[in-house]
């Protein structure tokens, strides 16, 4: 039935497109109401301003407008989206430093690092020590966040913020599973490091 729903729903968006790329402008504002809270919060997650998300969010929107028709009608409409999002964001933090910094809420960090120990068991730590440790290990989640190629930023936030899979990512970013696997493997290696750098918790 989940399924079902899920393909009903793709069918729809495409719709959708198809309607915009005919002129219909309200066929293009559902699809900005769709999907304008989820990207905005993922250029949050990206650049770790509000504001700036926000005219991050207005910039994705309107070059999915501009390149509508040069939509692939196999492609999901949700990955390309994204993908905009996702290169637009990188493109602003490039622009702006050679050494990007990210600014993010104690409690994104937190969950993010949490979510990276329960699915991946590459870091392990136990309940006391997490509790005792929060503020620290967020600290050093957000200096490492700031620290790690845009790129990466992006795979592992939609990995472990926004909950995709890889061959999910891979779509987004149109790269191989593989590559995403790699990119997922140096932020977390990354991460790792700074954490047991300045305390080490046990691996």
């Amino acid at each position: 039935m989940k399924d079902k729903k899920h393909m009903n729903t793709e069918n729809e968006e495409k719709e959708l497109v198809n309607r915009a790329c005919r002129g219909d402008m309200s066929a293009f504002q559902e699809l900005v109401e769709r999907y304008k809270k989820k990207i905005y919060y993922l250029a949050f997650d990206m650049v770790g301003d509000h504001h700036e998300a926000e005219d991050l969010s207005q910039e994705v929107f309107i070059k999915a407008f501009r390149f509508i028709k040069k939509f692939r009608k196999e492609a999901k409409v949700s990955s390309w989206l994204y993908r905009i999002a996702v290169n637009t964001c990188i493109d602003a933090q490039r622009k702006k430093s050679s050494k990007p910094q990210v600014s993010m809420e104690n409690e994104q960090l937190e969950s993010a690092f949490l979510a990276s120990n329960r699915r991946d068991e590459d870091i392990s730590i136990s309940e006391p020590e997490r509790l005792a440790g929060a503020e620290i290990v967020q600290e050093r989640i957000r200096r490492m966040l700031g620290g790690i190629s845009p790129r990466e930023r992006s795979v592992f936030i939609l990995r472990y913020y926004n909950e995709f899979g890889v061959k999910e990512i891979a779509a987004v970013l149109k790269v191989s599973s593989n590559t995403i696997k790699s990119l997922l493997l140096r932020a977390r290696r990354k991460l790792k490091k700074e954490l047991l750098s300045t305390g080490g918790y046990p691996l």
